[in-house]
């Protein structure tokens, strides 16, 4: 059961410095990440609440500064696993409403949500979310996806966009009128044309980098209010 947070403050959760100690067959890279993991004061404050990672305090930052989930609502959670923005939806719609979480990985159910296993980028997994939506229009849809980084800048940067269009294509088709749309991006900025057609169809467009989004990370998530174009 998660507790009611703020993403925007680490709280009192700092603590001491946590030392890694040199493991053999651990690369240098991996010692790093680990070290990073157990001194992260948003992953400390997510396993004291509940969460299943710390993403979750950059959706309940962007929430509370822009209210995308309100009781009532339908939205669809593209990439979900492990489920730390499915429980955030579950937690603000204060059972009202309907959630749909989507991801090709396996993850523990989330009470209070719909989950579909399945790969995004294919067809026929596209066609069983659009059958749980059952004609329905969602208020959001909001998406964490990522391909798995491979080092080179400029193709994380494109795969990672490549996974936003398709988020955007789905959420042009499926958003009610005034819904929300909320995706990963990397710094940087939009693709001009995916930010152009955001712009044609939504009423307000910007870029949020929430505290809980690693100050050396490229991440950022664009986020687009006040749909004014719904498909017939």
């Amino acid at each position: 059961m998660t507790k009611k947070s703020s993403g925007k403050s680490t709280g009192g959760s700092r603590g001491k410095h946590v030392r890694v100690k040199t493991a053999r067959g651990r690369t240098t890279s991996q010692q790093r990440w680990l070290s990073r993991q157990l001194n992260d004061p948003f992953v400390r404050r997510a396993k004291e609440e509940g969460y299943r990672s710390r993403a979750a305090y950059k959706l309940l930052e962007i929430n509370e500064k822009h209210p995308i989930l309100m009781p009532g609502a339908l939205v669809v959670d593209l990439g979900a696993a492990p489920g730390s923005w499915t429980q955030v939806a579950v937690q603000e719609l204060k059972g009202r409403g309907r959630i749909i979480g989507l991801d090709f990985q396996e993850m523990e159910p989330v009470s209070g949500a719909e989950l579909l296993l399945g790969d995004f980028e294919e067809e026929d997994v596209l066609r069983k979310l659009e059958a749980m939506l059952g004609g329905k229009k969602a208020n959001l849809v909001m998406s964490d996806m990522a391909a798995s980084a491979t080092g080179h800048t400029q193709t994380d940067h494109i795969r990672i966009m490549r996974l936003c269009e398709l988020a955007l294509e789905f959420a042009l088709q499926w958003l009610a009128p005034d819904g929300a749309f909320l995706a990963k991006v990397l710094q940087g900025g939009t693709e001009h044309a995916m930010l152009a057609t955001m712009k044609q169809h939504f009423r307000t467009v910007k870029h949020i980098k929430p505290a809980a989004s690693r100050v050396d990370s490229a991440e950022m998530y664009v986020l687009a209010l006040g749909f004014k174009n719904p498909t017939p």
